[in-house]
């Protein structure tokens, strides 16, 4: 994950050993030595529900979501904690102090497309990679879940006293509809401190705004002239796409050499092309990742729109969308085709802009571009050149959009959370990387919803964060590490 470091908020501190007392030492060791095998064994539980909401069914009455909260009540209380089910969102508590340190996960994945995992993208595989436990949720975010409940879990064991009350929060529609949280936050007393388990280390103060584009494009199956149809790609909005195909009709001689030609540029991506009764069927295999960070991955939507470049295509549904992608997108990850809308900050990055979706309805085809917007250029100003673009391209191409939906996230850099230091100072002394600082991510978590929530992990710095990818994975050592710092964290955030 790039990262960039916050200057303004690199502050002087003594060193971070200095800031770790021996207590919270000695409680994250009990806790890996203790608790480790079971961390593991309780997320193996936790990724067997394939807790993935749908469409037409409200989470507390998806029956998945059902058994998974059974399990959480049931290890609550195994492990002696409080537990309250409140629809959308469970709250796993301990202690009765007044004032509160809430650390924010969530229940629900994404989808999984069984066909390209080893084994069930619901059954932890601990074997086809040694050292790795592959599922989906592992990293995003059941992994979490079970490391914070045995931090906890350790904590209570040593009869460690706390000023304040430790609150697990973990949210059922984080992927999907942050609608109910949004509303449950309303009436939520703010907790003291809270932390997102989210994201990343070393301390995440920054994110960027989800956001997106959608066009649809209209137009009647063509039956004349050179044309493509069955055009798709992606499996959710959130996931560079690893797939995508479409089939040429009536390609001359000459357009079969520009497709060869624009094949043999490409290295990213796997190429095949099949000949079929009706046409050629164009396939491209890339690599899904997480959109937030889509240099990670490699996007097989934007490659296959790239495979027909110069091609002259009719201008149906299909044919408009691989026009929009070409003009608008290309390869590149920043925006910069796209009229003026590409920015920067220094801190937070660029913004990324990425087709991760195709979805059809008849004839009838929407493009999902997702951006992640950082600080830096007002949301007024960004849907202005948005729409101009738009326009530009729907004057140029002589095609009138059907709608377009256009969703503008807002970014969040905090500047002064209270408890940022504290968890830079651990994250140093556990991991020896004295370098360490604050930093930014592409992705979004509830962190936006509290007043000074921050996030710590649990993915580290410099390695391809997995979650939404078609091979998630957390290792066995960084459950272990997690533990240990999640321990250190909940002992010095209950006594600030």
């Amino acid at each position: 994950m790039k990262q960039f470091v916050l200057a303004s908020l690199a502050l002087l501190a003594l060193n971070a050993n200095a800031n770790i007392n021996s207590r919270s030492d000695a409680a994250a060791d009990y806790a890996v030595k203790t608790y480790q095998d079971a961390q593991i064994h309780t997320l193996a539980n936790l990724v067997s529900y394939p807790t993935v909401n749908k469409e037409g069914i409200n989470t507390p009455d998806n029956p998945d979501f059902i058994g998974f909260k059974a399990l959480l009540k049931m290890k609550a209380a195994e492990l002696g904690f409080d537990f309250q089910d409140l629809g959308y969102t469970v709250l796993i508590g301990m202690g009765q102090q007044t004032e509160k340190v809430t650390i924010v996960t969530h229940g629900d994945v994404q989808p999984a497309d069984a066909s390209k995992w080893k084994n069930s993208p619901f059954e932890i595989d601990s074997t086809s990679e040694p050292g790795k436990l592959i599922a989906r949720g592992t990293e995003d975010d059941k992994g979490a879940i079970a490391t914070a409940l045995y931090a906890m879990k350790a904590i209570k064991d040593q009869n460690i006293m706390l000023n304040n009350r430790i609150e697990l929060m973990i949210y059922l529609a984080e992927e999907s509809d942050w609608g109910p949280l949004e509303e449950f936050m309303k009436t939520y007393q703010q907790p003291k401190y809270a932390v997102t388990i989210d994201a990343s280390y070393p301390v995440v103060v920054a994110e960027k705004g989800w956001s997106l584009i959608a066009p649809t494009f209209v137009g009647s199956s063509a039956k004349t002239g050179v044309y493509v149809s069955n055009l798709k790609g992606g499996a959710f909005v959130s996931q560079i796409p690893e797939d995508a195909s479409a089939i040429l009709h009536n390609a001359t001689p000459a357009d079969i050499a520009i497709l060869n030609s624009n094949v043999a540029q490409l290295s990213d991506v796997k190429v095949a092309i099949t000949e079929l009764t009706s046409g050629i069927e164009v396939s491209v295999k890339g690599m899904s990742a997480h959109s937030s960070e889509p240099e990670s991955g490699h996007n097989a939507i934007a490659h296959l729109a790239e495979l027909f470049k110069g091609i002259e295509l009719e201008n149906n549904s299909d044919g408009q969308a691989i026009e929009f992608i070409n003009q608008l997108i290309g390869l590149d990850l920043y925006g910069k085709q796209f009229g003026d809308i590409a920015y920067a900050h220094d801190f937070m990055g660029p913004m990324t802009v990425s087709p991760t979706l195709l979805k059809r309805d008849g004839n009838d085809i929407t493009l999902s571009v997702n951006m992640r917007r950082p600080v830096g250029k007002d949301e007024a100003v960004l849907k202005q050149q948005i729409d101009t673009a738009l326009a530009n391209w729907q004057a140029n191409n002589q095609v009138k959009l059907k709608n377009t939906q256009v969703i503008i996230g807002t970014p969040m850099l905090l500047d002064g959370a209270p408890h940022a230091q504290a968890l830079l100072d651990i994250f140093k002394h556990f991991t020896g990387d004295q370098e360490a600082g604050f930093v930014s991510i592409g992705g979004g978590t509830n962190a936006k919803l509290f007043d000074n929530a921050v996030s710590f992990g649990p993915s580290m710095p410099g390695k391809k964060y997995t979650g939404h990818s078609e091979h998630e994975f957390i290792t066995v050592e960084q459950l272990k590490l997690n533990l240990k710092m999640y321990t250190a964290m909940m002992v010095k955030l209950g006594n600030m």
